[in-house]
C-alpha cells in the first residue's frame, strides 16, 4: 500500500457513527455518506427494541421539541457550571451546546445531535477532528511513556518534527529557515516576531494594516485593528503605524503607492519601520484577501526601506488557502513567518517562527518560556506532515477548493445581488452579507440546522467558512445545503420583521 493509500485509508476509517452503549437502542436515523461519515437526519425512526423513552429537550436556541434521545439520556445541564467560569467566554455563548465528541468534520453534542463543522477551531483543525494518523501516533507515544514537558530540551519528538518539517515542507519549496518554538499561542509567535524585528533593525515601530488581527497580548494587540479587542488593553497601544490594506479605499486607490509615498517623504512624519506585519488573507478582519501583486509590491517596499517582512500565516497557513503557506502563489520569501493553529494537526497548542538564517541573532535564553514547544503536538504535527508528501493530497485539496467555490457561488446566486457576495481564497471563504444583523441570523439558523459557522468583519457582516481542507465532497455538499437553507431562512426572517 502506498503512503497516500495509507493516508486515504486512515482518513476513511476515521469517520464512524456514535457508538451505542450496551443495551441501548438506536433512536434516530443517520445517513451513511459514501466516505463513511454518519450525519444526523432530523427525523425520528422507530426503535429497534420494544420500549421507548420520550424526552423533552431544547434545541441550541431554546426551542422545545419532543424527541427520542439518541443516546438514551437527557440534555446535559450546565447552567450551574457556567456560573463558575468568567464572562469572557465567547464561543460558548455563540454556540449554546455542550459538545461531547468529534471526528473528521463532524461534532456531536450531549443530545446526540450531529453538526457539520465549518469552523474547525477557528482554523486550528485544518485536517478535521482527531485525524486518524495523528491520533494513532499520539496514542502510541503516550503508551510508550513519551516525555510530555521538556522546555526546549532536545527530545526525539521535537527532533523528528523539525527534520520532517524541513524535509517535507521547506526544502521542496526552496525555503531555508530556522525554526523557533515560542509560547503555545499564535499571539506568542507574533510577540516574538516583533521583538526579533526590533532587535535586528534597532527600530521601534511596526507597520500593521487596517482590519488586521494578530492576537490580544499587548504587542500583538497594538498591531490588531479591531476596536473591541483594543479597548480592553487599559493603556495606550503604541509603536505601530497603521497603513491601509489592499482595497481598503476601493479598487481605484493604490494603498502600496500611498505607503511608499509616506515612507519616501522625509516630512511625512513616518520613519521606516522595523517590519511590515501582514496577513495574506485577513480572516478575522472579514476574509479580506490581498492580491498577489499587492503582496509582491509590499515585499519590494519592505526591502527598499531595509524593513523586515513578517507574514502572519497563523490562520491562513498550513494548507488553508490551497498551498501549505498562503504566500506561495505570490512567490514571497518572508524574513519571518508566524505559524500556529493547525501546525500541530490535531488542535494541540504549538506555535513557531520561521526565521531567515542570517536573522537568527537571538542569544541563548533571550526569549524564553515554560511551554516552548509541546511534545504531544510535535508527535501529531509530524504525523499530519505525511499528507504533504503526496501530490495526490494537494490535487484533492485543489478539487475541494473548486467544488467549494462552485457550491458557494451557486448558493449566493439564488438571492438578489445585494444580499450576499463571496470573498476569500482556497478553503478560507467569506460570505459578505448585506448587514451584520443578516449575518447573525444566518449563523444562528445554520447552527439550529446542524452547521457550525462563525461571523467576522468590522461589523460582523461576514460569514467565515473554514471546513476541513480534506473534507469529503458529500459532506461538503451537505454543509453547503445547510448553509443555503440558513441563508434563505435568515432573509425570510428579516423580511418579516
Amino acid at each position: 500500500m502506498s503512503s497516500q493509500e495509507e493516508i486515504t485509508s486512515e482518513y476513511h476509517a476515521g469517520y464512524k457513527s456514535p457508538s451505542l452503549r450496551p443495551g441501548m437502542s438506536r433512536l434516530e436515523l443517520f445517513i451513511r455518506i459514501p466516505s463513511g461519515i454518519f450525519l444526523h437526519k432530523p427525523r425520528l425512526m422507530p426503535m429497534t427494541s420494544g420500549h421507548k423513552t420520550n424526552c423533552k429537550f431544547q434545541d441550541a436556541f431554546g426551542s422545545s421539541r419532543n424527541a427520542l434521545h439518541p443516546l438514551g439520556g437527557h440534555r446535559m445541564r450546565s447552567t450551574s457550571v457556567d456560573k463558575l467560569e468568567s464572562k469572557v467566554r465567547y464561543y460558548a455563548q455563540r454556540f449554546p451546546a455542550t459538545f461531547t465528541r468529534a471526528t473528521g468534520p463532524i461534532l456531536w453534542d450531549a443530545e446526540g445531535k450531529a453538526y457539520i463543522d465549518f469552523f474547525v477551531g477557528s482554523g486550528a483543525l485544518n485536517y478535521g477532528h482527531n485525524p486518524p494518523g495523528a491520533k494513532k501516533a499520539l496514542q502510541k507515544y503516550i503508551l510508550d511513556d513519551g516525555i510530555v514537558h521538556s522546555l526546549d530540551f532536545s527530545t526525539t519528538a521535537r527532533r523528528e518534527f523539525v527534520q520532517a518539517f524541513d524535509d517535507i515542507i521547506l526544502q521542496p519549496r526552496g525555503y531555508r529557515y530556522r525554526i523557533m518554538f515560542t509560547g503555545p499561542t499564535g499571539a506568542d509567535a507574533v510577540e516574538a516576531a516583533l521583538k526579533l524585528a526590533r532587535k535586528i533593525t534597532k527600530r521601534p515601530n511596526i507597520v500593521a494594516f487596517t482590519n488586521a488581527f494578530h492576537g490580544v497580548s499587548l504587542g500583538a494587540l497594538a498591531a490588531t485593528g479591531a476596536a473591541r479587542q483594543r479597548g480592553a488593553a487599559g493603556l495606550p497601544l503604541s509603536h505601530v503605524h497603521r497603513f491601509p490594506f489592499d482595497g481598503y479605499f476601493g479598487g481605484a486607490f493604490d494603498t502600496i503607492e500611498f505607503a511608499s509615498r509616506m515612507l519616501d517623504d522625509k516630512s511625512s512624519g513616518f520613519d521606516p519601520p522595523a517590519a511590515f506585519l501582514v496577513e495574506t488573507v485577513q480572516a478575522e478582519g472579514g476574509v479580506i484577501t490581498a492580491s498577489l501583486d499587492w503582496l509582491q509590491r509590499l515585499a519590494e517596499l519592505a526591502k527598499k526601506h531595509s524593513s523586515l517582512l513578517i507574514v502572519d500565516d497563523i490562520q491562513a497557513g498550513c494548507g488553508r488557502t490551497g498551498t501549505f503557506f498562503s504566500f506561495e502563489p505570490a512567490r514571497l520569501n518572508p524574513d519571518i513567518i508566524c505559524l500556529s493553529k493547525s501546525l500541530s494537526g490535531n488542535g494541540l497548542p504549538l506555535s513557531s517562527l520561521l526565521i531567515r538564517p542570517d536573522l537568527d541573532i537571538w542569544q541563548p535564553g533571550e526569549h524564553s518560556g515554560t511551554f516552548r514547544g509541546n511534545n504531544y503536538a510535535f508527535v501529531t504535527g509530524r504525523a499530519v506532515l505525511d499528507y504533504w508528501r503526496s501530490a495526490e493530497f494537494e490535487q484533492e485539496l485543489s478539487k475541494n477548493i473548486d467544488h467549494f467555490d462552485r457550491g458557494l457561488l451557486g448558493a449566493i446566486n439564488q438571492f438578489s445581488s445585494k444580499k450576499f457576495s463571496l470573498r476569500g481564497r482556497g478553503m478560507l471563504r467569506g460570505i459578505v452579507c448585506q448587514s451584520g444583523a443578516l449575518a447573525a441570523r444566518v449563523a444562528k439558523a445554520a447552527f439550529v440546522s446542524g452547521l457550525v459557522v462563525e461571523t467576522c468583519g468590522s461589523t460582523g457582516e461576514v460569514i467565515k467558512l473554514l471546513p476541513p481542507i480534506n473534507i469529503k465532497i458529500d459532506v461538503l455538499n451537505a454543509g453547503i445545503e445547510r448553509l443555503t437553507t440558513a441563508m434563505r431562512s435568515a432573509v425570510k426572517t428579516g423580511a418579516a420583521s
